[in-house]
């Protein structure tokens, strides 16, 4: 007998979920879902392009934490395109788009990020319809349907011996 492959259940989010970027060595991240916006679009600054093996690398940092600049994250991603997107004002900028992996709740899957300094922007993450088309129902009056923030790893002790050091004294 055959085994039938089913179609998986659409995700149900809110308006806005944390979301993983595992590629990019991003934990969590607090996402806008907007199905007003096409494309998807992450926080970096200092983009610098640059050449691997004769593709089209970028090197770029994030604030992956909402309002603060406490946390930086240093990242590089291959570009597979450069499109004209437009912008909140409803100005039209150029902007480079690199793929990677979303971690939604349980489920992983590639999506196209276009790169962008949303510092001004209240959320570091929009994730647009094209990323979610097929994969999730959108529950516009709630937030945070797949759970609350992952924990934070705690950092280790560079030092475990100065804990006891300082219970000896």
């Amino acid at each position: 007998m055959e085994a039938r492959l089913t179609p998986k259940e659409p995700l149900k989010i809110g308006w806005r979920e944390w979301v993983g970027l595992p590629d990019l060595s991003v934990g969590a991240i607090k996402a806008k879902v907007d199905t007003g916006a096409r494309t998807s679009a992450l926080h970096a600054y200092h983009i610098e392009p640059f050449r691997r093996s004769g593709a089209l690398w970028l090197r770029f940092e994030l604030h992956p934490i909402q309002r603060s600049e406490a946390r930086k994250v240093a990242c590089e991603a291959r570009a597979i395109d450069e499109r004209a997107v437009r912008n909140s004002g409803g100005g039209v900028e150029r902007r480079y788009i690199i793929r990677t992996m979303l971690k939604l709740g349980d489920s992983s899957w590639p999506i196209e990020l276009a790169l962008a300094n949303r510092d001004q922007m209240g959320f570091r993450m929009l994730l647009g319809r094209t990323a979610l088309k097929g994969r999730a129902l959108i529950e516009p009056g709630r937030s945070y349907l797949l759970g609350a923030r992952p924990a934070k790893p705690r950092p280790r002790r560079k030092h475990p011996s100065l804990r006891a050091s300082k219970l000896l004294r």
